[in-house]
């Protein structure tokens, strides 16, 4: 899959959203190392606490259907009804989540189009990251 096309994902994924009390829409596409791609939306709760980003809600997918492996992943975000004018970048619990099946080398692609975008790896996003080596 080529990065516009999981980008792409991103944007389709992004339509899904539930987010009435924000309004922020954010749409991700995780590819796993064997070229599966899965999808996630945010989903929000009235009582915030609950809600559930979409990255975490496509890692979430990936897990639950047997992919433990991530090569990258494609987050995209904006004001319902807006154009992108800025990245949006996962919030530090989902960095942490990330971490704990991509590592370091997690492929990171913040799109505000399919031509426009950022690419880092989430050990820049999250530097000296804690994840299962820790525990050993």
């Amino acid at each position: 899959m080529t990065k516009q096309e999981l980008i792409r994902a991103a944007f389709a994924a992004r339509e899904k959203a539930y987010a009435p009390y924000s309004r922020f829409k954010v749409g991700a596409a995780l590819e796993a190392k064997d070229g599966r791609v899965f999808t996630g939306c945010n989903i929000e709760s009235a009582t915030y606490t609950p809600t559930c980003c979409a990255e975490r809600t496509a890692l979430v997918k990936a897990v639950s259907e047997g992919a433990r492996e991530f090569s990258r992943i494609a987050i995209v975000g904006a004001a319902e009804g807006k154009v992108n004018t800025l990245v949006t970048s996962p919030c530090g619990v989902c960095r942490q989540f990330l971490y704990e099946f991509g590592g370091d080398g997690l492929e990171v692609i913040l799109a505000k189009s399919e031509e426009d975008y950022l690419e880092m790896t989430l050990g820049e996003l999250l530097p000296i990251g804690f994840g299962p080596a820790n525990l050993e």
